[in-house]
């Protein structure tokens, strides 16, 4: 009796015990309690070491001074566009894998030309256009923001933000919270889709009622005295496009506006980047990012400097003045999360979705191989060779992105064999003096390359979606106009970006090994201890993990 009284008194004590401690979720100390992720539109790695002595402290500079700087970071894959360089840096995988194989492509399914985020199943939100009509259903693998949300039971947060819808919707993923992108024309405000609301919020409204973009319809001169612009070229050029009535320092934006597309003009200059940075630091407080137990995720693109640099030229005074006013944007913004957040509660990466050829008619002047590749001359060369060679008009059924798609209804009503076309198409394409490589359907299907700008294409050829022949032009040669830089190839201007880890988890150092931006979402899976997108094909950054 004795016994049984003595333990029942030890149950209520042991039971007491427990009872006063609250039973309650605690931040896990190891885990940030937000990610940012920062991508930089056409950001080459040479803009980090070439304007380096124009930056202050508080942006690049403290990124790299306190962060671990990755030198040797590069896309692994062709064509380095927009929509596939956001979409392989979260989803951890290439255009093989993830399905964006460029900003819009060809569907040989539908018949016609479709763009990366078109969805005429959604609705606009914040706007009477249809700029809103805009979703990541193309997208066929899940991002790290997808995989966060799974992991902490869709209650950790994505918001994406960029000036451009894909910027903005891809990286979010398909479970994103919400994804706005900034809608120009005479509107000049933010707004989303009914894929992830059926209104904006009040805090993006209230940030569309301050008439933010009208205050950066004002003058845009250098930073600094233009003379000490020394890393970059002349400001009055033959190789820039500029804008209708401007071409040289500085522009009053408020002139230039009603000939440039009014608010779609601010896309085009540094403060572009300014009004992302001021909405991007308004959704830390609107959507309480980085205040609960679970981690939340913000990707934020700053897309004015891709712009710029199609219109001005990658070695233009006009690319190093926003890179040195992005500094300061990139100060603020981590001032704003050091406060918001905490310093030593996030962890943000910076990196780039591609690079940037240098003019080809500058390097022209320079001497440097280089130039122009016409599209439409090439199409009717290429027409003319099959209707020769094969005796059917109907058997090439697009060009497109530096892919053939032919037409398998007409291959099999003239009972002609696919590989036959392919193989002859190779042959006549490779002829061409502006041609480097030409490679085939068979060939990428048949083999498993490894290296070089073979395994290049191979990453991001998918099967179900590109074409039969793909071809890859010279080093510096290019389908634009004589004016301005573009991007889209597998060489080192356009493969080799930036990538920059700071904050929360972060050791400070450097490496020149190679990596690649597929490496960026294992790595941050990782670091949460959550699973890898569901098709990632990179691998965890292992020499800052393991420091």
């Amino acid at each position: 009796m004795k016994n049984f009284i003595l333990l029942f008194v030890l149950s209520l004590t042991i039971n007491s015990i427990f009872a006063q401690k609250p039973q309650t979720s605690t931040i896990d100390p190891d885990k940030p309690k937000l990610v940012v992720g920062i991508v930089v539109d056409q950001m080459r790695f040479d803009y980090l070491t070439r304007f380096w002595d124009k930056y202050g402290n508080d942006g690049f500079k403290r990124l790299v001074n306190e962060g671990f700087n990755f030198k040797n970071n590069h896309f692994n894959y062709i064509p380095t566009y927009t929509a596939p360089g956001h979409t392989s840096i979260y989803t951890g995988t290439t255009p093989q894998n993830h399905g964006i194989i460029g900003n819009g492509w060809y569907n040989k399914f539908e018949k016609n030309e479709v763009y990366c985020t078109s969805d005429e199943n959604v609705q606009s939100v914040g706007t009477n256009s249809s700029a809103g009509k805009m979703s990541p259903h193309r997208m066929i693998s899940t991002t790290i923001g997808d995989e966060n949300r799974l992991f902490t039971q869709m209650k950790g947060k994505t918001i994406g933000i960029g000036i451009k819808d894909r910027s903005a919707i891809l990286p979010g993923g398909h479970t994103a919270n919400a994804a706005y992108w900034f809608h120009g024309m005479d509107e000049g405000k933010w707004i989303s889709s009914t894929y992830y609301m059926n209104k904006l919020p009040d805090w993006v409204q209230a940030f569309n009622k301050s008439r933010k973009a009208t205050s950066y319809l004002k003058e845009w001169n250098s930073l600094a005295d233009i003379e000490t612009y020394s890393e970059s070229g002349t400001d009055k050029n033959n190789f820039e496009t500029g804008f209708s009535g401007r071409t040289t320092f500085p522009y009053n934006l408020a002139e230039l506006a009603p000939k440039n597309g009014q608010f779609d003009l601010l896309k085009y200059t540094p403060f572009g980047n300014s009004i992302t940075a001021d909405f991007a630091i308004a959704a830390l407080e609107g959507e309480k990012l980085g205040t609960d137990i679970f981690t939340d995720f913000l990707t934020v693109s700053f897309s004015s400097t891709d712009y710029i640099g199609h219109n001005f030229g990658v070695n233009s005074k006009e690319v190093q003045d926003a890179y040195m006013r992005l500094d300061k944007d990139l100060a603020r913004l981590l001032k704003a999360l050091d406060e918001k957040v905490g310093a030593g509660n996030y962890t943000l990466f910076l990196t780039s979705d591609h690079g940037g050829v240098d003019v080809p008619s500058y390097l022209q002047s320079v001497k440097i191989p280089a130039g122009y590749f016409e599209d439409k001359a090439f199409e009717d060369d290429l027409k003319a060779f099959v209707i020769e060679k094969f005796g059917s008009k109907d058997l090439i059924e697009m060009v497109s992105n530096y892919q053939i798609f032919l037409n398998y209804e007409t291959l099999a009503k003239e009972k002609i064999e696919a590989s036959n076309v392919e193989d002859a198409i190779a042959h006549f394409v490779l002829q061409k003096p502006q041609i480097n490589r030409v490679f085939t359907r068979t060939q990428l299907e048949a083999n498993d390359f490894s290296s070089g700008i073979s395994c290049l294409v191979q990453k991001g050829f998918n099967q179900k979606r590109s074409g039969d022949v793909v071809f890859v032009l010279k080093p510096a040669i290019i389908s634009y106009s004589k004016t301005g830089s573009t991007h889209g190839s597998g060489f080192s201007y356009d493969t080799h970006a930036p990538l920059i880890f700071f904050g929360k988890g972060i050791p400070h150092g450097d490496t020149s090994k190679r990596s690649e931006i597929i490496d960026i979402a294992p790595t941050i899976s990782t670091i949460l201890g959550i699973s890898f997108p569901s098709a990632s094909s990179g691998k965890p950054l292992y020499e800052m993990l393991d420091d």
